[in-house]
């Protein structure tokens, strides 16, 4: 008896795939999601990726009024993760926010294309096991202030906390703490001036 799967099965395994990771499309699924925006005075211009429709239903996502959602953003989290996007945030094209505890990002920020917020990073140290079946390291909850703006393609890394007014050059890699008030740049990310206002 041979050990290839039927065409059956190859099919239905397919389908299995197709439904789950092309749920974003599907227009009953994107008029869900419209429906809860709707209800949290947010929107998305486009489709969202990742786990936003079950996360907000699950009370998992807490999105602020006037979040505003550019096509390709994908936000996702584990079972137990917090996701909290505060008022008038703003993310752009093909930003991701992944969380396996929790994220969070303040009120009126700016987040440019392609950046990545996380809470956690892939495990690898196991070498008798794929790294994609190792789970996540996380150094603590990563926490965006208040009015801060990232340009394109900055990373914001496990357990760092970006206090409120601050800028990160975009290329940008977080790797600790930027104190409030604070233009910060490079990879790692350095504080290379203050903020003055007045």
């Amino acid at each position: 008896m041979s050990d290839e799967p039927s065409t059956y099965e190859l099919a239905r395994e397919w389908w299995r795939k197709q439904r789950w990771y092309g749920r974003a499309y599907r227009p009953l699924n994107r008029a869900r999601l419209s429906v809860e925006l709707a209800r949290r005075r947010a929107y998305a211009r486009g489709v969202v990726h990742g786990d936003v429709l079950e996360m907000l239903r699950d009370g998992r996502l807490h999105l602020g009024p006037q979040v505003f959602l550019e096509p390709g953003v994908w936000i996702t989290g584990g079972s137990d993760a917090q996701i909290v996007i505060g008022e008038g945030t703003f993310l752009n094209l093909d930003v991701m926010v992944s969380a396996s505890h929790r994220v969070e990002i303040g009120a009126h920020c700016m987040l440019a294309n392609g950046c990545l917020v996380t809470d956690s990073a892939h495990r690898y140290d196991d070498p008798d096991v794929p790294v994609p079946w190792q789970g996540f390291t996380s150094k603590g909850p990563t926490v965006i202030g208040d009015n801060c703006w990232l340009g394109a393609n900055v990373v914001v890394t496990s357990g760092v906390t970006i206090g409120e007014r601050c800028v990160i050059g975009a290329n940008s890699v977080v790797t600790r703490d930027v104190p409030a008030f604070s233009v910060a740049a490079g990879s790692p990310a350095q504080v290379v001036r203050s903020v003055a206002y007045g």
